[in-house]
């Protein structure tokens, strides 16, 4: 088989650089930042000093786990994407490809949780596309697309990270990926585990948002001057976010893997599954690459807003990505794997509930 048959998740780099890159339609001059690996948002020029920046994702539409979760996911994921420009999305557009086997009142349930979250954070629906699919059994219920308009000159993109930047993280590894599972075996973690340590995985679902974080760096820091990009932390976990944020700004990075916080339920469900934290799915964390001289007060602002910040490491002109772990420094190597699919399966047909 060829490399995109053996993909799971995102395409890595190597199927963006040969099957993508070289076919985006037309050129126009007024497109600032079209796409890019590892980039979150496009941006377009919309001249007096204005840029629009959009930003797409898949749905989320899991019935297992309900209708609030689903499309929790499906808002937030779309959101965290965008306010790595450092403003909230204020327009969405949903198409949804349903399966037929989706129930009306289970439908209604999900559009009005989507509603209810766009309208609390101030996001106006204007369009989109709506309908029943055939044979489809997916949790991928169709995809999404947000937009803001903001000063032109204060949007951040992921490749606007510098040499030197200290690299700095929120919350916890792998926050999505173990709340996931603890959500989706409830039984067989609180068994294995406690009760206890199922919860508490399983409600960090709620913090999958990184909306505030990013407000905070704004309110902090100067956009382009010492706060310089934001990359939230989806597929491949916090090293495969940091292996995209330096890929798109051509630089390398130095990471201490001792120092990236993994909370003590998100390891122990970690170990369950068998998956490493560093390198699973971590909705709910934001990367920042910041001057280092600001690095500080970055981490007390999130941490009087009771949002966990740590300096992980740093990125560099040398296009090296390295890991130090135990005080050894190793050559890092993202295949663009992330564990969370196979340990779900694995779960899935072992018949754990």
């Amino acid at each position: 088989m060829g490399a995109f048959e053996d993909q799971h998740g995102k395409v890595d780099a190597k199927i963006f650089k040969e099957d993508l890159q070289s076919n985006f339609g037309a050129e126009r001059s007024e497109v600032i930042q079209g796409p890019s690996f590892g980039v979150d948002t496009a941006v377009i020029d919309l001249e007096d000093g204005k840029g629009l920046a959009i930003s797409s994702d898949p749905l989320s539409l899991i019935p297992s786990m309900g209708m609030e979760v689903s499309a929790w996911l499906s808002v937030h994921l779309l959101a965290n994407d965008m306010c790595t420009t450092g403003f909230p999305p204020q327009y969405a557009q949903f198409v949804l490809n349903l399966p037929t086997s989706l129930a009306r009142s289970d439908f209604n349930s999900y559009w009005w949780h989507i509603h209810q979250l766009c309208e609390e954070h101030g996001i106006a629906i204007t369009g989109g596309h709506t309908g029943q699919v055939p044979g489809l059994d997916s949790t991928i219920s169709g995809g999404g697309t947000m937009f803001l308009t903001a000063p032109k000159s204060q949007i951040l993109t992921t490749k606007g990270a510098r040499a030197g930047d200290t690299v700095i993280m929120t919350r916890s590894a792998a926050l999505s990926s173990t709340s996931l599972l603890a959500r989706a075996f409830p039984k067989t973690v609180a068994n294995i585990l406690g009760q206890n340590i199922q919860q508490k995985a399983a409600d960090n679902f709620w913090q999958l948002s990184v909306l505030r974080e990013s407000a905070i760096a704004m309110e902090t820091l100067e956009a382009n001057v010492t706060l310089h990009a934001m990359h939230d932390v989806t597929e491949g976990g916090i090293l495969g976010a940091l292996n995209e944020m330096a890929m798109a700004s051509n630089l390398g990075f130095e990471v201490h893997a001792d120092a990236i916080p993994v909370y003590d339920e998100v390891q122990k469900v970690a170990d369950l599954f068998e998956i490493d934290p560093l390198l699973s799915i971590g909705s709910g964390s934001m990367l920042m690459a910041v001057a280092p001289e600001v690095g500080t007060l970055l981490i007390d602002s999130l941490k009087t807003a009771n949002i966990s910040a740590t300096a992980i490491g740093t990125l560099t002109k040398q296009k090296e990505q390295l890991i130090t772990m135990s005080g050894e420094k190793l050559p890092f190597g993202f295949d663009g794997t992330d564990p969370y699919w196979a340990a779900f399966f694995r779960a899935f047909s072992a018949g754990w509930q």
